[in-house]
């Protein structure tokens, strides 16, 4: 009895999709990244900053001379590898690494919400509905709780909260950044490298389901009989 190419791709998608209990570890797994991140951000406010002593001006809102002032007062940095790595306190209006930093507030708001739920609702369904391999599925709590933690920041603060500093004797200086942007990072090279692994023949059975029985078929026909 064969398959037709619908009840081919059922079976496939069937057979393929993760377990609850997969989906649960992953869940777990964005929650704890995500807390994990929180807790960094309000340790390095707590102890890379302290609350100024007048009012500080509108959140992200540049002067007259285009600075944008920071609600908090820098504390002075931990060094963790001189001339090279330490954590430093500051505020990102902005994307990852500083992106739209001097945009207007409704633009980031509206653009950084819908992206970050619908990048996280996205890749939750790809997860259960069984897409990617090993890489993909570690990647996807990677991505959804970076994408998320820096959300959580901008609906508390208005602002995301960067605290680690890589700069090679102040000649160069990579933008600030967090431990979401971290994982976000860490998540999209493991779809690339996944990406680059992955054999093309894998791929091109997922797209045409049915080739796999009639390659079957033809091998067993050509089989001569004992």
């Amino acid at each position: 009895m064969s398959l037709t190419s619908n009840e081919a791709g059922t079976t496939l998608t069937a057979r393929m999709r993760r377990s609850p209990k997969a989906f649960a570890l992953c869940l777990a797994a964005l929650v704890l990244c995500t807390l994990g991140d929180l807790w960094t951000k309000d340790l390095a406010m707590q102890q890379l900053s302290r609350a100024p002593l007048s009012p500080p001006g509108p959140v992200c809102a540049p002067s007259d001379t285009g600075y944008v002032y920071f609600q908090r007062l820098q504390q002075p940095p931990i060094i963790l590898v001189e001339d090279y790595l330490e954590l430093r306190y500051a505020e990102n209006c902005g994307a990852a690494f500083g992106v739209l930093n001097h945009g207007p507030s409704w633009l980031r708001l509206a653009l950084f919400a819908p992206a970050a739920i619908a990048a996280t609702l996205g890749l939750l369904w790809l997860f259960f509905t069984g897409y990617g391999g090993n890489l993909f599925a570690i990647s996807v709590p990677l991505i959804a709780s970076g994408a998320l933690g820096n959300l959580i920041d901008r609906f508390r603060f208005g602002f995301v909260v960067d605290f680690i500093r890589f700069h090679v004797h102040d000649s160069f200086v990579w933008p600030t950044f967090n431990v979401a942007d971290s994982t976000i990072s860490v998540g999209v090279a493991l779809l690339l490298i996944e990406g680059f692994i992955t054999p093309k023949t894998n791929h091109a059975n997922s797209t045409n389901p049915a080739a796999a029985p009639s390659e079957a078929s033809a091998s067993a026909a050509a089989k001569p009989p004992r």
